[in-house]
Order: C-alpha cells, then sequence, then structure tokens
C-alpha cells in the first residue's frame, strides 16, 4: 500500500466496511441472521445478499467484465427486493459465498483498472458515465450505509456493536452504564415533549 494513494484509500475504506458486514453474522443462529428486525424487513444475511449482487453489478458490466453469478432475484418476474433477504433455501454459506466471489471480482476490476477508467450504469439513466473512482466511493458509501443498518440490527439481536469485535467505536461501558445512559436519554425526551404540551 502506497501513503496517500487515492486508490489504496478507497479500496482500504471499502474493505473495512465489508469486513464489518461480515461479521455481524458472527456467532448468530440462522433464525437471527435471517429475522426482519424492521417494519421494511431489514435482516443481516439479506444486507449481504444486497451488497453481493450491488457490487457484481457496479464491478461487472458498469466495466465491461462480466461475471458468472446466476442472480434470479433480479429476473423481471422477480418479487420486490427479493435481493434484500435469504429464502430458506440460500444458506448462511451460499451468501456468504457469494459475496466472497463478489468481493474477489470487485477487487480484480480495482486492480486492473485506474481511477479514471470510464464505465457506464445502464440503470443510472443519463447520469450512467461513470468512472472507477466515482463507483469505488459510491460503493464504499453504500456499504458503510448498510454497515450502520447491520449494526443496529446486531444490537437489537444481542447488543454486540462496532466494526469488528475487537473494536466496538463506542465509548466503554458496562450494562448499568449503558442502562443508566439509556435512561437519562428517554427522560430527557419525555421532558422535551411535554414542554412542546
Amino acid at each position: 500500500m502506497k501513503p496517500n494513494d487515492p486508490k489504496d484509500d478507497l479500496h482500504r475504506y471499502l474493505t473495512s466496511a465489508r469486513d464489518a458486514i461480515v461479521w455481524k453474522l458472527d456467532g448468530l443462529s440462522e433464525y437471527d441472521i435471517r429475522r426482519p428486525l424492521t417494519r421494511t424487513g431489514t435482516n443481516l444475511l439479506g444486507l449481504v445478499k444486497h451488497l453481493a449482487c450491488v457490487e457484481l453489478g457496479y464491478f461487472g458490466p458498469t466495466f465491461g467484465r462480466p461475471h458468472e453469478e446466476s442472480l434470479p432475484w433480479h429476473d423481471e418476474d422477480a418479487e420486490p427486493n427479493a435481493d434484500m433477504w435469504a429464502t430458506a433455501d440460500e444458506s448462511r454459506e451460499d451468501i456468504l459465498g457469494l459475496y466472497e466471489r463478489a468481493r474477489a471480482h470487485a477487487d480484480a476490476t480495482i486492480e486492473a483498472l485506474p481511477l479514471d477508467a470510464m464505465g457506464r450504469v445502464a440503470w443510472w439513466g443519463d447520469n450512467g458515465d461513470v468512472t472507477l473512482q466515482r463507483i469505488m466511493l459510491h460503493m464504499t458509501a453504500e456499504t458503510h450505509r448498510h454497515a450502520g443498518h447491520a449494526d443496529i440490527v446486531r444490537e437489537l439481536i444481542d447488543g454486540k456493536v462496532g466494526m469488528r469485535e475487537s473494536n466496538s467505536n463506542m465509548a466503554g461501558g458496562d450494562e448499568a452504564v449503558y442502562e443508566a445512559h439509556w435512561n437519562r436519554l428517554e427522560a430527557s425526551a419525555k421532558e422535551a415533549q411535554a414542554r412542546q404540551g
């Protein structure tokens, strides 16, 4: 890695977000990695599946580098949001394997092309002409956004938060500290609501 190399920097941030997403599944049951924890159905394995599909699209056909993956959830007759959850027949290993292959395909594209290489995102319409740099930035932002979703979902499941097991990125505290903090925030919210009358 070269110091302050823009391509290396973008790749490092993308890789960090990818690793955080995968870590969110560690130690959880099949049920917990699949269960929807928001009204819109956000779930951990679905986030991984979605990101695999997105990476394959942005770093594949966009730059004339097709992949060999079958993505039936992108077919015209697929149900809406089929890439955002895993069926009972799609195993954790299937989805994680797809993500690993998508990452490898994307990394090969990143390695092969300069940042100013031109591509075309067909589904962006008139704004579809892009550089590799723009796609790397877009994918980094998208992956970190979904890592944030995964952080909240994982915290709802078992309280684990952060980028990785060894670094929660949270100000420390045990259960008593977090309970006191939560109670203080709840009281403050109720007080603010009461003032609105």
